[in-house]
C-alpha cells in the first residue's frame, strides 16, 4: 500500500463537567487526510484545503507532520510521506479541529506502516499534536476520536483512557457560532484553584454522570449535566451562551454545555426531532443578534477515525 484516505470525526470534550477527562465523538463535520508514500526521505505538506490559508504548510510547525514524524521516529523509520489536509471542519471552534487532523494523520500513517500499533498505543501520539496545537497535551478530544465513542480519561499520569457504555439512541445538537475564542486564550482563564465545596460538587457530576450513561439513567445524566467550575468562567466568551442553554432545555434537552473551550455548544437530546428543532431555534436566535453559525445534528460516533479507501 502506497497511499491511503482517512477521515477522523469532531469531538465534544469536556461533556460540561468532565474537564480534560471526558468526551465523545460526533458523526460530523470531520477531517479527510490522504498520505502517499515518497522516495526522497521527507515529510512534505502538498495540499491543505479548508483552513482559509490560516494553517502552516511548513512540516516543522503543522500538527500533521509534527505526529507523523513522531510516529516515524518511534518505529525507526526514514520513510517520505506527502500530506493532502482537508479541513472540513471549522478551525478553533472547540469541536476539536486540531484533534481530528491528528488522528487521522496517526490512524493513515500506522495503516500504511503495516499497523505496528494498536489505537490505544497511538494515543500518547495524537496527545503531543495537541501539545503543539494549544500548548496542552490533553486527551479528551483525540482519545475519543481515535476510539470513538464516549470516552474516559481516568488518568494522564499513567495514561488510562478507556470507551464508556452510554444509551445508544442519543441525539447530539452542535452549533458552531461564529465568533473568535482561541483554545489557548479559553485555558488562561481559568481558575487554578477552586473551594472544596465546588470541588465535591463536581465530583458528584462527573460520578453521576458516568453513572446515567453506564445505566442508561437519562433522568441522571440529566442531573448530572452541571459545570460549577469551568462553565461560570467561559461562558463569558461565548455571547448569549445563558440563552442559548435555557433555550435548549425548554424545548427538551437532557443537557447543554460548550463544546470543548468554545465558542461551539452542544446539547444532549433523547430522540433525533428534539435535537432537530433545538439546532433551529439556536440557529434562529443567533440570526437575530446577527451572528453566523453553523449547525450539525448526529448520533454519537461509535468508531472514530476511519479508512475511506
Amino acid at each position: 500500500m502506497d497511499s491511503i484516505k482517512v477521515f477522523a470525526p469532531a469531538t465534544v470534550a469536556n461533556v460540561v463537567c468532565g474537564y480534560d477527562i471526558l468526551g465523545f465523538a460526533i458523526d460530523e463535520p470531520g477531517d479527510e487526510i490522504i498520505l502517499t508514500k515518497n522516495d526522497f526521505n521527507k515529510i512534505t505538506i502538498t495540499k491543505i484545503e479548508g483552513d482559509g490559508g490560516k494553517l502552516p504548510k511548513n512540516p516543522e510547525k503543522n500538527v500533521v507532520s509534527h505526529v507523523i514524524r513522531l510516529f516515524l521516529e518511534k518505529v525507526n523509520s526514514t520513510q517520505g510521506i506527502d500530506i493532502e489536509l482537508y479541513k472540513k471542519m471549522p478551525l478553533n471552534s472547540g469541536m476539536g479541529s486540531s484533534a481530528a487532523s491528528s488522528v487521522a494523520a496517526l490512524v493513515a500513517i500506522n495503516e500504511l506502516m503495516g499497523k505496528p500499533f494498536s489505537r490505544q498505543e497511538l494515543l500518547p501520539l495524537a496527545m503531543e499534536g495537541e501539545r503543539i496545537a494549544c500548548g496542552n497535551a490533553h486527551a479528551d478530544n483525540v482519545a475519543p476520536a481515535l476510539l470513538g465513542g464516549m470516552v474516559l480519561v481516568r488518568s494522564y499520569e499513567p495514561l488510562d483512557a478507556f470507551k464508556l457504555p452510554y444509551p445508544k439512541g442519543l441525539s447530539v445538537v452542535s452549533v458552531h457560532p461564529h465568533v473568535d475564542v482561541p483554545t489557548g486564550e479559553a485555558r488562561k482563564i481559568i481558575k487554578e484553584r477552586i473551594s472544596l465545596k465546588s470541588a465535591v460538587q463536581q465530583w458528584g457530576n462527573i460520578a453521576g454522570l458516568v453513572a446515567g450513561f453506564c445505566t442508561n439513567d437519562l433522568g441522571l445524566v440529566s442531573r448530572s449535566l452541571e459545570d460549577v467550575i469551568i462553565e461560570p468562567v467561559r461562558a463569558m466568551l461565548i455571547p448569549y451562551f445563558y440563552e442559548m442553554k435555557q433555550l435548549a432545555l425548554d424545548n427538551g434537552a437532557i443537557g447543554f454545555g460548550i463544546s470543548g473551550s468554545g465558542p461551539s455548544v452542544f446539547a444532549l437530546c433523547e430522540k433525533k426531532d428534539i435535537a432537530e428543532v433545538i439546532s433551529y431555534k439556536i440557529k434562529e436566535l443567533l440570526n437575530q443578534k446577527n451572528i453566523e453559525s453553523e449547525s450539525f445534528v448526529t448520533k454519537i460516533n461509535d468508531e472514530g477515525a476511519r479508512v475511506i479507501n
